[in-house]
């Protein structure tokens, strides 16, 4: 059985040829390989620390398991499809509200493991039928609508929780961060949150040298004099160690706010599955349902043992794009890093000690990326808000999710947010549709963001599941 681990020797090994791409069955000299890996890894830096330490969930344990995910996904992909897999950042709010509701860690990873088993069903159920099926149940106007809000439901963590713990530091932050995503190219514009994280880090540092303590809300709300970057955890952590380890507890309410989560993640792969394909000149339409279906296991296996679930990373395919080497040998190597960094205590601490002023500095921008990833989304697809049809169940749902809105069924059941919102935007565009006069119907479906072709009779995987 090929599993994708075997690979031919580039050129000379060193570099490629002018014009020449380092494909995913290629690579070049081991020291090259490693060193590119390393380079993955340092790309997924930022976002990939940032979401365990704003899920509340152990940053080591996060990047260890991130490197174990990214093994499977090169499994079960055979090898053709180059990608790492860190922790995503669309499940950041929903943790949120979980949290706010009294959920513990536990209960925050229980419900995303439930979300990494649908998104499993989902690939499999690509497998069969082809990508048409994604379309045909989340069209372009439902998915960028729920991606969107989702983003935007994130607003009042950042306004309420980071901001006010320093908000100067905030400001100062947003503003390097932003200059450093608009003003940096090639693979410095990709690592902008990391430098933000940088750049506030010692920010903060210096402030608390030459202004000492700040009195301000603390981590827990609490106003009092603190000091802004708390490095004692980083004394006492060990330099070698295995993460913190807990079970998942699953509970109703708490996975019926994640759930729709799934949706931005077959969004998410749809997108990668595409741009790589583009990028190395293959078609691996049929190589979609796997990739989603691997994207769930790797959460699946991430949040069973207690840490964040995990999805492909745009930053990983700016390095691809920047390099021309999208060798799988390189995503070999930085699983393998990832995994040597999850065993350092130490490291850890050192990220679980980022001050709250810098989360709210770098939040602000981060947050309100994901929000309008759903927009572009709408743009790509070209989806026409003019039709009532598109509008009134994007704009209810939108409101609902952005405002937090609740809706009570019974005593113990509702339903409100994120969860309230993605079901008003998807049973309302679905049932206005039924209804709908024949000429709000005549825009030509098009394909959801990511898939780049089908025909009539699916992907290849569901081509055979028909014979």
């Amino acid at each position: 059985m090929d599993l994708g681990v075997r690979w031919k020797l580039h050129g000379d090994g060193r570099t490629p040829a002018p014009g020449a791409v380092v494909r995913p069955d290629e690579r070049l000299s081991w020291p090259r390989t490693a060193g590119l890996g390393a380079q993955h890894v340092v790309a997924m830096f930022g976002a990939s620390f940032v979401a365990p330490v704003l899920m509340g969930l152990d940053p080591n344990l996060a990047i260890m398991m991130s490197g174990v995910a990214t093994m499977v996904f090169l499994l079960a992909t055979r090898g053709r499809v180059p990608s790492y897999l860190g922790c995503s950042l669309s499940f950041v709010g929903v943790a949120a509200v979980i949290r706010a509701d009294g959920g513990s860690s536990a209960t925050v990873t229980g419900a995303v493991f439930v979300v990494g088993g649908a998104l499993f069903l989902v690939g499999l159920a690509v497998r069969k039928f082809g990508a048409r099926i994604i379309h045909a149940a989340m069209p372009p106007v439902v998915t960028g609508a729920v991606v969107m809000l989702i983003g935007f439901n994130l607003a009042p963590v950042t306004a309420s929780t980071y901001w006010p713990q320093d908000q100067w530091t905030a400001l100062f932050v947003m503003l390097f961060t932003g200059l450093s995503v608009v003003c940096l190219r090639g693979f410095w514009s990709r690592i902008a949150i990391f430098l933000g994280l940088i750049f506030g880090y010692v920010l903060s540092w210096a402030q608390d040298r030459i202004f000492g303590q700040i009195h301000s809300a603390d981590a827990s709300g609490k106003v009092t004099d603190h000091w802004r970057l708390d490095l004692s955890g980083v004394g006492r952590a060990d330099w070698i160690g295995l993460p913190d380890f807990h079970g998942p507890s699953f509970e109703w309410s708490a996975i019926l706010v994640a759930l729709p989560v799934v949706i931005a993640l077959i969004a998410e792969n749809a997108g990668h599955v595409k741009a790589v394909g583009e990028m190395t000149g293959d078609n691996l339409d049929d190589k979609l349902g796997t990739a989603i279906s691997a994207d769930g296991v790797g959460s699946m296996l991430s949040t069973a043992v207690g840490g964040p679930p995990n999805t492909t990373y745009s930053e990983n395919i700016g390095v691809m794009a920047a390099t021309r080497v999208y060798s799988t040998a390189a995503y070999w190597a930085a699983a393998g890093f990832a995994l040597l960094f999850g065993l350092c205590p130490k490291f850890g601490a050192v990220v679980a000690a980022v001050p709250g002023g810098v989360l709210g500095g770098i939040t602000v921008i981060l947050y309100g990326m994901i929000g309008l990833l759903g927009a572009q989304i709408w743009l790509n697809a070209e989806v026409d808000l003019r039709n009532p049809l598109n509008l009134v169940p994007a704009a209810a749902g939108i409101i609902i999710g952005v405002g937090n809105v609740s809706m009570e069924f019974t005593d113990t059941f509702s339903l409100s947010g994120i969860a309230l919102g993605t079901v008003v935007v998807i049973t309302g565009y679905h049932a206005l549709r039924a209804f709908a006069p024949a000429h709000l119907k005549t825009q030509e479906p098009l394909l959801d963001e990511g898939t780049s072709s089908y025909d009539p009779g699916g992907s290849e995987e569901g081509q055979r599941a028909k014979s």
